[in-house]
């Protein structure tokens, strides 16, 4: 729109902005969450190896402070992996909020796009109509001068 521009160009490219900001902050809580996934997963693997390998030198443990040792081990563990589950529920509601965050900004966004694409669209009838006045103008004139 040449003429007289969208009056809210400046609100949609704040918008624009925010939209961008709210992705970045969307993609840093995904990979968060993502990796706290992958760490939990790397120690259930680490304890069900280490349980493996309990179960199989059971019988060749000589003293109870070396069962002692596995069973302060499996401890510590269980324990480790319910934080880190606590962890991945916490940064799971944070990704989530943070979606909520993005479809809000987008939603945003989106309105004021459809608005100047509407605008556009009504300026550039405007100029069609005018321009098919100002024809059909000239062809009246063409044939008054003829007659």
């Amino acid at each position: 729109m040449k003429g007289n521009g969208f009056k809210l160009e400046q609100v949609l490219n704040y918008r624009c902005e925010i939209e961008k900001m709210r992705k970045q902050e969307f993609a840093s809580a995904k990979q968060d969450f993502e990796h706290a996934g992958d760490r939990l997963r790397r120690e259930k693997e680490r304890v069900e190896n280490i349980s493996e390998e309990f179960c199989h030198r059971q019988g060749e443990l000589e003293s109870i402070q070396e069962m002692r040792m596995y069973a302060d081990f499996f401890a510590r563990k269980r324990e480790d992996i319910r934080n880190q589950k606590d962890r991945l529920d916490q940064l799971g509601n944070i990704m989530n909020d943070r979606r909520d965050f993005l479809l809000d900004a987008t939603k945003d966004k989106k309105v004021l796009e459809s608005l100047k694409e509407q605008k556009t669209k009504e300026f550039k009838l405007m100029m069609d109509h005018r321009e098919q006045t100002f024809l059909d103008e000239i062809s009246i004139q063409k044939k008054g001068t003829k007659l």
